[in-house]
C-alpha cells in the first residue's frame, strides 16, 4: 500500500535531497478573499487541445473571451460552449481590448506562437496556462520563466500526467534510492505520427475561414499549403519542435522530476538528416548531465521515429512503443507508454519482478486544478514556469539544438554553457537558440514591465 505524506513533510524532504525545485522560490500567487470567487478567463486557441483547456477554464470560472485564427473553430465554440464570450481571431487585439476584464489566459496554439501570446498576457499581469512544450526555443523558455517570476503570476504548463498518481509514485520510487545510483536514462516515443522529413507541399489558396498571417505570428512569412494547419506544423523548424518537442514534456517528465535533469553540459545527435526546414524522420540524442546537488552524473538518451533502446536492457520484457527506462546500480524502473504513468501500456514497475517499495508523494487535486488553486492564492502548480516547466523545456530543446547540428547524419558533440545559453564549441546557433520575431510581435522589452498590483488583481477576481 502506498502512503501519501502531507505537503509540508514532502517539501521539507524534497528540499533536503535537492529535488524541491518546483516549489523553491516559486511564484507566489495572490491571496484569495472568497472561495466562491469567479476567475475571468480567455482562451487563446480553442480547437484541438485548446478545446479541452478552454473547457477546463469554463468549469473553473467564466470564459470572457475566446480567440482562434480559424473562424470555424471559433464560431462553433462560441455558439455551442461559450455564447457569452467575445470572439477574436488575433490574441493581440483580444488582450488590448479585454485586458481589464481578464484574470487569466490559456495558450493552446502551435509552438511558435506560445511565447508571443504568453509574454503579452503575463506582462499585463495575467495568470497563464500554456500547453507543452512551453516554447519552441531555449531562449524563449528562459524568458518565459523570468517574466512569470517578475510579474508574480500563477503559471502552469500543460503536461497533464504530471498530476497522475502512478507518475508521482514512480518519481518517488526513483528518489527513494531503491535503484541505487542512477547511471543511465532512456526515453523513446513512436512519434512522429505526422508527415515529417520531406519538402514543403505546393502552395495553395488559404481557406477563407483561416487568418494565415495571424497563424504565422512571429514566424517568417511563407505561402499557405495543406498540412500546416492543424497538426503537421510540428514537423517544421519555423513552427514546431519535432517529435522531441511534442512528447518529451510527457515522457522525459518522470526522470526530470526524479533526478532534476537540468542544464546538461553536452549533447549529441544522430539523425536521418534534414535540410534546416523540416525535422528529420528519426533521431537519437545523447545528453550528458553533470553532478547536481549530490546527484551523480547521468547519461540520458532520447529516441524517436521508431528507434528504441536495445532489447537486452529490458531483461526479457517486451518494449513498448513509447516509454522510459531508468537504470541504477541496483535495479531498473520501466514506465511504459507516452506518459510514464498509468495508461494502456501498463503501470511503472521494477524490472525483474521486485515489488515497488512503499513511498510517499503528494497527491494532486488535478492538473488544471493546481493552476486554479495557485490563482486563488494557494501553492504554485508543480509545473509552473519558473521552477519546473522552464527548466524541463530548456533541457528538451537543447536536444533539438543537437539535431540542428546533425543535419547530414551524426552531428558534432555540442558543448553547452547553460548559464549563458550558448555553445562553447559550435558557432552559428544563435537564431536556433533565440528566434527573431516578425514586426508586430514582442520578445524582449527594454525594461521589465511593472507587475500589476496584487490588490488590483484581488479586487477584480473577488468582485466576480
Amino acid at each position: 500500500m502506498s502512503h501519501r505524506t502531507n505537503r509540508r513533510r514532502f517539501l521539507q524532504a524534497s528540499a533536503a535531497t535537492g529535488v524541491g525545485f518546483w516549489v523553491a522560490g516559486g511564484v507566489q500567487a495572490k491571496e484569495s478573499t472568497s472561495p466562491n470567487e469567479r476567475i475571468a478567463f480567455a482562451g487563446i486557441g480553442i480547437g484541438g487541445r485548446g478545446s479541452n483547456d478552454s473547457a477546463d477554464a469554463g468549469k473553473a470560472g467564466e470564459m470572457v473571451a475566446i480567440c482562434d485564427v480559424d473562424e470555424k473553430f471559433l464560431n462553433v465554440a462560441g455558439e455551442k460552449r461559450f455564447p457569452k464570450a467575445k470572439r477574436y481571431t488575433d490574441f493581440r487585439k483580444m488582450l488590448d481590448e479585454m485586458g481589464d476584464r481578464l484574470d487569466a489566459v490559456t495558450v493552446s496554439i502551435p509552438d511558435h506562437v506560445h511565447t508571443a501570446a504568453a509574454l503579452m498576457a503575463m506582462r499585463m499581469g495575467k495568470h497563464c496556462f500554456c500547453q507543452k512544450p512551453l516554447t519552441r526555443t531555449i531562449y524563449e523558455a528562459r524568458l518565459m520563466a523570468r517574466v512569470a517570476r517578475e510579474q508574480n503570476v500563477a503559471t502552469q504548463m500543460g503536461n497533464q500526467f504530471n498530476a497522475d498518481n502512478s507518475f508521482r509514485r514512480a518519481a518517488a520510487v526513483i528518489k527513494s534510492g531503491v535503484l541505487g545510483t542512477i547511471t543511465d536514462v532512456h526515453v523513446w516515443t513512436n512519434r512522429p505520427t505526422w508527415p515529417q522529413g520531406s519538402d514543403r507541399a505546393k502552395s495553395v489558396p488559404c481557406p477563407k475561414h483561416l487568418d494565415w498571417n495571424v497563424w504565422l505570428g512571429p514566424a517568417p512569412v511563407r505561402p499557405y499549403a495543406n498540412g500546416y494547419h492543424r497538426f503537421a506544423w510540428r514537423s517544421w523548424w519555423d513552427f514546431g519542435s519535432g517529435a522531441l518537442g511534442d512528447m518529451a514534456c510527457h515522457t522525459v517528465n518522470l526522470p526530470y522530476m526524479a533526478l532534476n535533469l537540468r542544464d546538461p553540459v553536452a549533447v549529441q545527435a544522430e539523425t536521418s538528416g534534414h535540410n534546416g526546414d523540416y525535422f528529420p524522420k528519426w533521431s537519437i540524442i545523447n545528453f550528458d548531465f553533470p553532478e547536481l546537488d549530490g546527484r551523480p552524473p547521468v547519461k540520458f538518451t532520447w529516441y524517436d521515429g521508431g528507434k528504441r533502446p536495445g532489447r537486452e536492457l529490458f531483461e526479457g520484457e517486451s518494449v513498448s512503443k513509447s516509454g522510459c527506462l531508468v537504470i541504477g546500480e541496483k535495479g531498473k524502473l520501466f514506465a511504459p507508454g507516452d506518459y510514464a504513468g498509468s495508461d494502456d501500456d501498463g503501470e511503472p514497475h521494477l524490472i525483474g519482478g521486485a515489488e515497488m517499495p512503499e513511498v510517499e508523494w503528494v497527491e494532486s487535486p488535478g492538473h488544471f486544478e493546481e493552476w486554479v488553486r495557485a490563482i486563488k492564492g494557494g501553492e504554485p502548480a508543480m509545473s509552473n514556469f519558473p521552477d519546473y516547466a522552464g527548466g524541463l523545456t530548456e533541457t528538451i530543446l537543447l536536444g533539438n539544438l543537437a539535431v540542428w547540428v546533425a543535419a547530414t547524419g551524426k552531428g558534432e558533440r555540442v558543448q553547452w554553457d547553460a548559464k549563458n545559453m550558448k555553445s562553447t564549441n559550435v558557432a552559428g546557433l544563435e537564431t536556433i537558440i533565440k528566434p527573431i520575431y516578425r514586426p508586430g510581435y514582442t520578445l524582449d522589452v527594454a525594461a521589465s514591465t511593472p507587475a500589476v498590483p496584487m490588490q488590483r488583481q484581488r479586487r477584480r477576481i473577488s468582485g466576480r
